[in-house]
C-alpha cells in the first residue's frame, strides 16, 4: 500500500499555523531518465499558492512593529495569489481588506476574495500593474488604509529566507541539490530562498525565468523607482503574456535584491505555451495540478534537464493550484459536455444511453 499511515498532521489553533511546510514531490513519469526532478508544491497551502506565506509575514510584521492598528483597513495591488491569501489572512485575524486588481486577471481570483469577505477594486487592464500602484497609492493617501506593500516589503523576502528556504534546506541534508528552478512575481521566494542557498548550498545553481515576450531582466534596462522604492513608471520591455502572478510591468524593489547580489546563475525566457503546455502534461501525466506559473516553471526545469549532466537534482517551483485558471487560456479546449468518445463509452452500455 502506497499511502502513508501516519497519526495525522496535527490539530491547529487557526487556519494561519498551517502555512507552509509545502511538500517536495517527485516526478516520476515525464522527467529524463538522467536526472531526477521534484516539484515544490506550494498548492498545499490553505488557500492554495505560495502567497499565503508572505501574506501572513505581512500583517503579522506590521502588528509587530504597530504599524497596523486594530480594525484598520489592509490594502494591496495584487495579480490575486497575494490578495486571496490577505483576505484568508484578514478574515482570520479581523481586519477589513481592499484589493485592487487589474481587469485582466482571472474572474475567479475576484470571486475568491470577495467570498472571503475582501473587497476588489478593478483598474483598467490598459494601465497594468502600475495601475494598480497608482490606484493603491491614491487609496492609502485617502484614508489612511495600511498598505501591504508586497513589492517592497522586507517581510515578503524574509519569510521565504526563513521558512521556503529553510524547508528546502532540511529537505535535501545531505543529498544533491544541482539546480532550483523559480520565476518571479514579486520576487519574494527568489531572493529569500537565494539568501539561504548562496550560503550553505553555495553549489546549487539557481536558474531565474521570466516570459519571453515580457523580459525585463534580460532586457538590461532598470527600473526608475521613487524615493520609496516604489516604481515610478512601468517597465519599457514588458508586454501582455498568459502567465498570470508572473512578472508585472515594474521590477520589484524584493526582486531587485536578488538582482543586485547575483542570487541567479541563468535567466532563461520561457514562452506562454509552453507554460500552459507543461502545466497541461503535469496533470495528465503526474495528477499534479498547477497553473501557468507552475507550468512555466516545470518548462525551464525540463528545458535544465536536457543538458544536466548525469545523476543531477533539480527541484522547481510550483507557485498555485490550476483552480484559479478555469478561465484562462489553461483550460482552452477542455469541455464542459461530453466529447464523442465519451458518448461512446456511455453508448458501450444498455443504460443511458444519450
Amino acid at each position: 500500500m502506497s499511502i502513508r499511515q501516519t497519526e495525522g498532521r496535527g490539530r491547529f489553533d487557526s487556519i494561519l499555523d498551517t502555512v507552509g511546510d509545502t511538500p517536495v514531490v517527485k516526478i516520476n513519469r515525464i522527467a529524463p531518465e538522467h536526472v531526477t526532478v521534484y516539484v515544490k508544491f506550494e498548492a498545499f497551502n490553505p488557500l492554495g499558492s505560495v502567497k499565503d506565506r508572505l501574506a501572513l509575514n505581512i500583517i503579522e510584521a506590521a502588528e509587530r512593529s504597530g504599524a497596523l492598528k486594530p480594525g484598520q483597513t489592509v490594502v494591496e495591488a495584487t495579480s490575486g495569489n497575494t490578495g486571496i491569501g490577505l483576505a484568508m489572512v484578514c478574515a482570520a485575524k479581523g481586519y477589513p481588506l481592499v484589493c485592487v486588481m487589474a481587469d485582466s486577471f482571472s474572474v475567479e481570483r475576484r470571486k475568491l476574495m470577495r467570498f472571503l469577505g475582501a473587497k476588489v477594486v478593478l483598474t483598467p487592464r490598459a494601465e497594468k500593474a502600475y495601475g494598480m500602484m497608482v490606484k493603491l497609492r491614491e487609496l492609502v493617501e485617502e484614508h489612511g488604509w495600511f498598505n501591504a506593500a508586497q513589492f517592497e516589503t522586507s517581510a515578503n523576502a524574509d519569510i521565504h529566507e526563513n521558512t521556503t528556504a529553510r524547508e528546502i534546506i532540511g529537505d535535501f541534508a545531505g543529498e544533491r541539490l544541482d539546480y532550483f528552478v523559480t520565476g518571479y512575481g514579486t520576487g519574494g521566494t527568489f531572493s529569500g530562498v537565494g539568501r539561504v542557498l548562496r550560503k550553505e548550498r553555495p553549489d546549487t545553481k539557481i536558474i531565474l525565468t521570466e516570459p519571453a515576450n515580457a523580459a525585463l531582466v534580460g532586457s538590461g534596462t532598470p527600473q526608475e523607482r521613487n524615493p520609496d522604492n516604489t516604481p515610478s513608471s512601468g517597465h519599457p520591455a514588458w508586454e501582455p503574456h498568459p502567465i498570470q502572478g508572473w512578472t508585472p510591468d515594474i521590477i520589484p524593489h524584493v526582486l531587485q535584491e536578488g538582482l543586485d547580489k547575483g542570487f541567479y546563475d541563468e535567466l532563461l525566457p520561457v514562452a506562454g505555451p509552453d507554460g500552459i503546455a507543461w502545466s497541461k502534461r503535469l496533470a495528465a501525466e503526474e495528477g499534479i495540478f498547477t497553473g501557468i506559473s507552475g507550468g512555466s516553471t516545470f518548462a525551464i526545469s525540463m528545458q535544465v534537464a536536457e543538458t544536466a549532466p548525469e545523476g543531477s537534482v533539480i527541484l522547481c517551483m510550483l507557485p498555485d493550484t490550476g483552480e484559479r485558471y478555469l478561465s484562462t487560456p489553461l483550460f482552452d479546449g477542455i469541455a464542459e459536455e461530453m466529447t464523442e468518445e465519451e458518448i461512446a463509452i456511455s453508448r458501450s452500455t444498455p443504460s443511458n444511453q444519450m
